[in-house]
């Protein structure tokens, strides 16, 4: 049987909790990077956008544009920095467009 706590916890806690305990926090991060790629490029980047992938700290973005991949390589670092202070802390170092 599980061990009971008389202390009260806010959900929050709980669900962090939960999470680190089942080592979730890679999976939740690779889902909130992706949704966060296309919030923040807007549907012009989202037609554009095949494919989208968190692995370790680098993502990876399929593109169906060349033209596009272009103009976003010289944006890099600024998408990079956008993308972690929309999630709130250091999730992607590097950005990899094909």
């Amino acid at each position: 049987m599980a061990k009971r706590f008389n202390e009260e916890q806010s959900i929050q806690d709980v669900l962090k909790n939960f999470i680190s305990h089942n080592k979730l926090q890679g999976g939740i991060d690779k889902i909130e990077v992706k949704e966060v790629w296309f919030r923040l490029m807007g549907n012009g980047v989202a037609n554009y956008t095949e494919e989208v992938e968190l692995r370790k700290e680098t993502l990876y973005v399929k593109l169906t544009s060349a033209v596009l991949r272009e103009e976003l390589m010289f944006g890099r670092e600024k998408i990079i920095k956008m993308i972690n202070q929309e999630i709130g802390k250091e999730v992607v170092k590097t950005l990899v467009l094909r």
